[in-house]
């Protein structure tokens, strides 16, 4: 246990390091050291593991939908969490992957944390689901095919 001489101590020299990183960072930029670039630097892989293509999710449709066919697709992973959250990163693409990259991840100690968050993020696909008055009223454009519109209608 630190005492509180040894705390402050700690705190000025990350404070430091910081302000190293800023003056050698690029014009201004975020590091680009491997331990500020990886997520979860700590996860090590089993002998054997090979990562699944994923089904990328970009931000559209049901965040819990999409979480269970995460976790189904990882369920080779034995449980760890660690992995569930290192990899979740991998199976976002657009607007998800914009998110996840700009979130301060050390709040999620656990995949729960990172879940409830996503869930947060996207759950408004779900809260906006049209109701049977608007989908009467939906009406094709003239510039989309026949095909985009049912799909469209369809979701």
């Amino acid at each position: 246990m630190r005492n509180p001489e040894q705390e402050e101590i700690a705190r000025k020299i990350k404070s430091i390091e910081q302000s190293l990183k800023n003056m050698q960072g690029l014009s201004g930029q975020k590091s680009i050291s491997y331990v500020d670039l990886c997520m979860l630097p700590h996860v090590h892989l089993s002998v054997g593991f090979t990562t699944p293509k994923f089904k990328r999710y970009d931000g559209h449709g049901d965040p819990i939908a999409i979480l269970k066919r995460y976790c189904n697709q990882l369920r080779g992973a034995g449980g760890k969490e660690e992995l569930l959250m290192a990899y979740f990163g991998e199976s976002l693409t657009g607007i998800a992957s914009e998110w996840y990259m700009d979130q301060d991840i050390s709040h999620w100690h656990i995949w729960d944390d990172l879940a409830r968050d996503f869930v947060r993020q996207f759950q408004y696909n779900v809260d906006i689901a049209p109701d049977r008055n608007s989908l009467t009223n939906l009406k094709k454009k003239a510039s989309k095919s026949f095909r985009e519109y049912a799909i469209k209608w369809r979701e």
